[in-house]
């Protein structure tokens, strides 16, 4: 059973699936009620540093060496499960790559008051075993939500849900919010 998570909380990857974690999917779903709203999956790739190394969202869909590659961007947020996904090989991830941090972004500019059951989840590719999902519960009048991150702790891939505001159209827009999000 794929573990619920509250802002701020951490969890081991490896320890949820069982074994060693090589493949993942970043899944965002959404339900939009009346009014159409456009959101966006994307991450950064950080390093050590914080730096961001490159951006993977609807208009750059794949990273460098390909091992984090964007589904396409969904317009409406129509149908059951994953509206957009971002999966990431994380065997194949550039060692200079530290963080991998999740974002949200509301495109046309609506607030996430106006979004239903928003959420993003991490499943294993290989089993497709739901790791763990955080529910966006908190609804606030922004544009954007630095949702999570993967993150290189002693060897291996943990998890952790960030939860906070931010205003964006695009992962562009919130670079320095999501190095700020790492601590």
């Amino acid at each position: 059973m794929a573990v619920n998570l509250v802002k701020g909380q951490r969890i081991s990857l490896e320890k949820e699936a069982g074994k060693a974690v090589t493949r993942v999917v970043m899944g965002l779903g959404w339900d939009t009620g009346r009014e159409q709203i456009d959101l966006d999956a994307s991450c950064a790739l950080l390093g050590e540093d914080k730096s961001v190394l490159e951006s993977i969202y609807f208009s750059n869909k794949r990273s460098k060496n390909g091992s984090v590659q964007h589904s396409g961007d969904n317009l409406t947020g129509a149908g059951d499960g994953d509206d957009e996904q971002i999966k990431v090989d994380l065997s194949a991830v550039d060692a200079a790559v530290k963080h991998i941090v999740f974002a949200v972004t509301s495109y046309r500019g609506q607030k996430f008051t106006s979004v239903k059951n928003a959420f993003v989840r991490i499943v294993d590719e290989a089993t497709d075993k739901e790791l763990c999902r955080y529910s966006l519960s908190d609804q606030f009048p922004n544009t954007g939500v630095i949702m999570a991150r993967l993150y290189r702790h002693n060897g291996e891939w943990k998890f952790a849900a960030i939860g906070e505001p931010a205003d964006g159209r695009t992962v562009l827009d919130l670079k320095a919010k999501m190095q700020a999000s790492i601590g």
